[in-house]
């Protein structure tokens, strides 16, 4: 599947210890696919909510298309996820089981031109773990420049 990547959310997998990742489709309205296609997107606060057994994202921020008439859409609303039922209540069954949280990571349009973002069920890092997690790249990144100096 060939897709473009046109936000990803780094501060995601520093913030959070990523376990399953799952891809879903996104119900959009109006002007929203061109504003994505325009890149005009911010998600580093945004999260997953489960509700009626259905999941939506929340607080990601779509702006208004620029071209967009009087119809535009709201930037901030909350946006149903398209997944499998069976997907959804293993999702269910593991956030109330283990108190994960449902991060975005990534949003891409797809070659079909779907709007697809990409989930994860996450658990939040403690302070020294991300301490942990810096020094570990900043050693791998030292490694990495001694070989090619060699």
């Amino acid at each position: 599947m060939n897709k473009k990547i046109f936000f990803k959310n780094r501060k995601a997998t520093f913030n959070y210890e990523v376990f399953d990742k799952y891809t879903a489709g996104i119900i959009l309205k109006g002007t929203e696919i061109k504003s994505i296609r325009s890149s005009l997107i911010t998600m580093n606060s945004s999260y997953c909510v489960v509700d009626n057994n259905a999941i939506y994202v929340k607080d990601l921020n779509i702006s208004e298309y620029v071209f967009g008439n009087v119809n535009n859409h709201e930037p901030k609303r909350k946006r149903k996820l398209l997944l499998n039922k069976r997907e959804i209540n293993q999702i269910i069954k593991k956030v109330s089981e283990k108190k994960l949280s449902i991060i975005p990571l990534n949003l891409f349009v797809s070659d079909r031109g779907f709007a697809k973002i990409q989930i994860a069920l996450c658990k939040g890092k403690k302070i020294y773990d991300k301490r942990e997690s810096v020094k570990e790249r900043e050693v791998d990144r030292k490694l990495r420049q001694d070989f090619k100096n060699i």
